[in-house]
């Protein structure tokens, strides 16, 4: 069962995309801005919305650990934005300034993708914010991409048709006529369905185009191989142009927006309909399933964002030990540690883990130097993958424990020093500080502060105190 739990009704035009990461809802319309919420109770967050585009923002994005959104927009620029504050970190120029219409993070957070209309696709160093690599498809329009769950590969989709596979060379690999009317949306399963004679794993890819289809593919990544891409299925059940397609995070499900107004669930290993969700009035344009929550959020041209709350009959693989087991991730055993490697598709460290007596307390102070030097995983990208995890599972884990009133508004991480402003408001004092020292409104009421006295809560630390230890009993 799939059932209506929200509706954001804050946009003033069209909703082009949206996007989750472990603890917030992030989209973006045709009104030039971007929204962001928590995932907690759906409030707004303080800085939002984020303005800077100057036209239409027509994708928006979560880097791996969720503290930078990447935004795309008509006026030619990609932007960054810390989810902390709502600063912009960045601003990325299109070659040829060409409208960009698509934006993704690779999986390891190395590279931030973007593609044009001009069929200009880029490949942004993150770390250096600097053009890495650039490439263009052969005629149409970039519509989509998509990363492959290492990261090393990536694929594009075109209004001509075409998707086409590349490296992270840009160089192109493979080219599939998909769909014939223009390829509207791709995505790529993270997990694997199958193996190679060689030992290489399959992956479930979905496109879906303006001849109201939706396509399932078996694609193969293989450094040394290439690529390889089989039509699997067709799934037939919009009556119009299918305009946005998603993965749920165990690969089960596959959700669809259409012109029909239907939001569409399908069963991916039968292709047999799950749900037909018909409450937009308009066009659905997006479609989103949140990474550890049973949530899907649905964007249409009736300017509202539909949040639903799924029956799941199976835990989601990316839930975690915490989750079903209901024991406190400090509390884990080894044996804990290796259910939850497993089930975010690292079953290969189990051994290692083991071998090191990773229990739960252990797994949570894991940072990328104990990775490398103490548990010896050479592989940057292998490091990063656990370490992603590991960020993932911190962040879930103080988003279900930790009580409201001990986040700060503007970081919504617990708080250290907690100040009280002039708004009556308390915030984390070093990210008030940093609101102020650019501003002189409230983060809560966008009012003008009176003073901008910052006033010590000793009441409030003493509270955080007394839960933290109680915590570790």
């Amino acid at each position: 069962m799939a059932t209506l739990i929200h509706t954001l009704a804050d946009h003033s035009d069209d909703v082009n995309y949206c996007a989750f990461s472990s603890s917030c809802l992030a989209t973006c319309s045709l009104d030039k801005t971007i929204r962001v919420y928590s995932l907690s109770n759906f409030a707004e967050l303080p800085y939002s919305p984020l303005k800077g585009h100057t036209y239409a923002v027509h994708c928006c994005c979560f880097s791996p650990s969720g503290r930078v959104l990447a935004s795309c927009s008509t006026d030619g620029t990609t932007a960054l934005w810390d989810t902390r504050d709502g600063r912009r970190l960045a601003v990325l120029q299109q070659p040829g300034a060409s409208p960009v219409r698509v934006c993704r993070f690779s999986p390891e957070a190395s590279y931030l993708l973007s593609g044009a209309a001009d069929g200009s696709v880029v490949l942004w160093n993150i770390q250096t914010l600097k053009l890495f690599r650039s490439g263009n498809v052969k005629g149409g329009s970039l519509v989509a991409c998509a990363f492959s769950p290492h990261g090393n590969f990536f694929v594009t989709g075109s209004s001509s048709g075409d998707l086409t596979i590349w490296d992270d060379k840009m160089r192109c690999l493979y080219n599939e006529k998909a769909h014939d009317l223009g390829v509207t949306c791709c995505d790529i399963s993270s997990h694997p369905v199958s193996e190679s004679e060689n030992g290489f794993k399959y992956f479930q890819m979905a496109s879906c185009g303006q001849d109201n289809q939706i396509k399932l593919w078996l694609i193969l990544f293989a450094d040394f191989l290439g690529v390889e891409l089989k039509y699997k299925c067709t799934l037939n059940g919009h009556s119009a142009p299918v305009l946005a397609c998603a993965f749920s995070c165990d690969g089960q499900m596959i959700v669809s927006g259409s012109v029909d107004k239907c939001v569409i669930i399908c069963e991916t290993s039968t292709g047999n309909t799950l749900h037909t969700l018909s409450q937009h009035t308009r066009y659905v344009t997006t479609c989103a399933f949140a990474p550890h929550s049973p949530l899907l959020a649905t964007g249409s041209m009736d300017k509202t964002v539909h949040i639903w709350q799924l029956d799941l009959r199976q835990p989601c693989a990316g839930d975690t030990v915490e989750n079903e087991s209901k024991v406190a991730v400090e509390d884990w055993s080894e044996d804990d540690v290796s259910a939850w490697l497993c089930a975010q598709d690292l079953a290969d460290f189990v051994g290692l883990f083991k071998m090191n007596n990773i229990d739960g307390k252990e797994l949570l102070n894991l940072t990328k130097e104990s990775l490398a030097n103490e548990l010896k995983i050479e592989s940057l990208g292998q490091r990063s993958k656990v370490l992603q995890k590991i960020e993932e599972l911190r962040m879930t884990r103080s988003l279900v424990s930790v009580p409201d009133e001990f986040l700060c508004p503007i970081t919504r991480e617990l708080m250290n020093d907690p100040v009280i402003a002039t708004d009556g408001y308390s915030y984390e004092r070093e990210a008030m500080e940093n609101w102020i020292s650019t501003r002189r409104s409230s983060p809560m009421t966008n009012l003008p502060l009176c003073s901008l006295m910052l006033t010590p809560n000793r009441t409030l630390k003493m509270a955080i105190s007394r839960w933290l230890e109680t915590q570790r009993k």
